[in-house]
């Protein structure tokens, strides 16, 4: 019965850390052009992404002064964009927990519609630590 207490502690810890990724630059260069993503626009989301969420995939932010939270790589709102409870809803349609994954394709879509919708300035760690600025070199 000890034995089983070891390996049951490490398979938790296994697949409590399966859904959560930190992207380097390259990586998710990568993931954004599989996702469909401009190439004009990956130094902008770049930037953002790790001005928001240092790329990974598991953040939760918040709560913000009125009261909502911000998900995943992105740092989607739940007050616009995810439902919180966890069914889709919302302007993208998604649960908020679906922008936890480290398979970004809800969160990425979100973001495009956010985009379409908002513009980039819609993140307020684009405008406060991309905008007007140098833009990260990519080389990837």
């Amino acid at each position: 019965m000890t034995s089983i207490i070891p390996l049951f502690c490490l398979l938790i810890c296994l697949t409590s850390t399966s859904f959560a990724k930190t992207f380097t630059k390259c990586e998710l260069v990568r993931e954004l052009r599989q996702q469909g993503f401009p190439e004009h626009q990956m130094k902008d989301l770049v930037c953002l992404v790790e001005a928001e969420s240092s790329f990974q995939t598991h953040v939760k932010g918040g709560p913000n002064v009125d009261g909502s939270f911000d998900w995943g790589l992105f740092q989607i709102n739940d007050r616009y964009w995810c439902n919180a409870g966890g069914s889709p809803g919302k302007g993208c349609n998604v649960g908020c927990n679906d922008l936890l994954s480290d398979n970004i394709s809800a969160s990425a879509s979100c973001a495009k519609t956010v985009l379409a919708q908002q513009g980039i300035d819609a993140w307020t760690g684009w405008v406060n630590k991309c905008k007007g600025r140098p833009l990260p070199e990519l080389g990837c």
